[in-house]
């Protein structure tokens, strides 16, 4: 009895392993989902194919681990209503230097101020699943699908680099 006992306590912490990764490529894949369709709803923002840079910190293991679990999900191309995002890593001190992306997806433990300033300075928009990098004013939008859909948005960031949301998004938001 007790060798069926190991067994099944093994069987269960393989699955539990193996399953693990997979979840946390489900979480970036549901936010990515979300953030897609969030820029969509941009006036004049990006159609058909877009590259979302993927900004990490390669000092850091959860950036990278982050930015892995976000090219993943990303994969050969992720759509979301008409924009199809294809994903290019970015580490964060090359973000001055950052050409022909979209948006930028600022993974958790980067330094966020630096790299909103220099997204600032290039007019493009910031995105994050870290709701401080949003009230920092670093990031243009937090977005989050779990528990629930959540989508925050920081005026003067959205301001300082142009981005003028439509009117019906607007009121599925929440502004700060």
């Amino acid at each position: 009895m007790l060798k069926k006992t190991k067994s099944g306590v093994l069987a269960l912490c393989a699955t539990a392993l193996i399953a693990a990764p997979l979840s946390a490529h489900a979480d970036a894949a549901k936010d990515l989902q979300v953030a897609g369709r969030a820029l969509t709803f941009l006036e004049n923002g990006p159609t058909g194919k877009a590259t979302l840079g993927v900004v990490f910190d390669p000092s850091k293991p959860a950036s990278v681990a982050e930015k892995n679990a976000v090219m993943a999900a990303i994969g050969g191309g992720l759509s979301a209503g008409a924009l199809t995002l294809t994903g290019k890593p970015v580490e964060a001190g090359d973000v001055a230097g950052v050409s022909g992306v979209a948006a930028l997806y600022i993974t958790t433990g980067v330094n966020a101020g630096p790299v909103g300033a220099a997204a600032k300075g290039k007019k493009i928009i910031t995105i994050g699943s870290d709701m401080g990098c949003v009230t920092s004013g670093a990031c243009v939008m937090s977005v989050s699908a779990d528990p629930k859909v959540e989508i925050v948005v920081s005026r003067s960031a959205a301001a300082a680099v142009g981005a003028v949301f439509k009117a019906a998004f607007r009121m599925m938001i929440r502004e700060v």
